[in-house]
């Protein structure tokens, strides 16, 4: 068994874990193109570096964006070195799973960050205040109904 895991795919893992902790993903893609071979046929191992990518890319982008409250999407694409458009789609999908409090000014390009204001309770409370209201309704209808 630790035959199997010997030679060229042990050196492509190890070069892929130096690259994610160095935090690099221009590196990360370097080593899977020059193994695309021994990464690509392995659809597991395919997935988790597909996976593990976009993990990287998150966090960098993240700490990209950390000390402003407003930023060029050019500026972010050329200091993480990847298209602007491919940045904007992460952008846009961290903004929307809620990863990152903002908005994508597409007219000007720049992406707006907000503060994170804590959790907002309104919706919370106005649905409790809802359902109370519903059993006071209910409560008032059956007290009606007993009236002769």
């Amino acid at each position: 068994m630790a035959l199997k895991y010997s030679g060229i795919e042990l050196e492509v893992m190890q070069n892929i874990a130096k690259a994610c902790r160095s935090k690099s993903i221009s590196e990360l893609e370097r080593v899977v193109e020059e193994h695309r071979q021994h990464v690509s046929a392995d659809p597991i191992v395919k997935s988790h570096l597909e996976a593990l990518n976009s993990a990287l890319l998150e966090k960098n982008l993240l700490q990209i964006i950390e000390p402003y409250s407003k930023v060029e999407v050019q500026h972010v694409a050329r200091e993480i070195k990847l298209p602007q458009d491919e940045v904007e789609r992460k952008l846009s999908r961290l903004i929307l799973d809620k990863s990152l409090n903002g908005i994508l000014d597409q007219g000007q390009g720049v992406l707006i960050v907000y503060e994170n204001s804590g959790s907002d309770q309104t919706y919370s409370t106005g649905l409790e205040v809802i359902s109370r209201m519903g059993k006071v309704v209910d409560s008032l209808y059956s007290q009606t109904k007993q009236l002769p």
